[in-house]
C-alpha cells in the first residue's frame, strides 16, 4: 500500500474545492435559466391568450410586466450542510423547493420535500453534455427532473 504524499493530498483537496466551487456556479446558472424560462413561457402564454381575449390591453400589459421583471418567479440558492437548495419564490412571496444540487459533486436531484431530495440523481452538472441539456431544457415547473 502506498502512502499519499503531502503534495498529492493538497492537490486532491484543491480539486475537491474546485468541484465544489463549480457546483455552486452551475447552480447559479440553473437559477438564471429557470427565471428566463419562466419569463419566456409567460410571454408565450400571454401572446396566445391575447387574440381571443375580450381585453387584449390586459395581456399587452402583462407582457410588458414580464419583460420588465415584474410578477415573475425568482430562484435563489439556500446552501445547507450537504446540498444547495434551489428555492422558487412566487409573486405572492410563497416559496417552494425546486431542486437540490449536491455541494460536493454537482449532482442534481428532484425535490422530495422542503428538507430532502428524491432518491436518484437526475443529472450530473459536472458532465458538460448533461449540464448543457439541463440549461437548455429546464423549465420553471420542474418537468425536466422527472425520469
Amino acid at each position: 500500500m502506498t502512502t499519499a504524499t503531502f503534495s498529492e493530498f493538497v492537490a486532491t483537496a484543491e480539486a475537491r474545492e474546485q468541484i465544489a466551487a463549480n457546483a455552486l456556479k452551475y447552480t447559479q446558472m440553473l437559477c438564471e435559466a429557470l427565471e428566463q424560462n419562466f419569463v419566456q413561457t409567460s410571454i408565450k402564454r400571454a401572446e396566445f391568450m391575447m387574440p381571443s381575449s375580450d381585453n387584449p390591453k390586459y395581456w399587452e400589459a402583462r407582457i410588458a410586466d414580464y419583460k420588465a421583471g415584474k410578477d415573475v418567479y425568482k430562484y435563489s440558492i439556500d446552501t445547507g450542510r450537504k446540498y444547495h437548495k434551489i428555492v422558487q419564490t412566487c409573486c405572492d412571496g410563497s416559496k417552494s423547493v425546486h431542486a437540490f444540487v449536491d455541494k460536493n459533486t454537482g449532482e442534481l436531484y428532484k425535490a422530495a420535500s422542503w428538507k430532502a431530495p428524491a432518491k436518484g440523481v437526475r443529472f450530473d452538472l459536472r458532465i458538460i453534455s448533461q449540464r448543457e441539456h439541463v440549461l437548455e431544457n429546464c423549465d420553471w415547473a420542474g418537468g425536466y427532473l422527472y425520469k
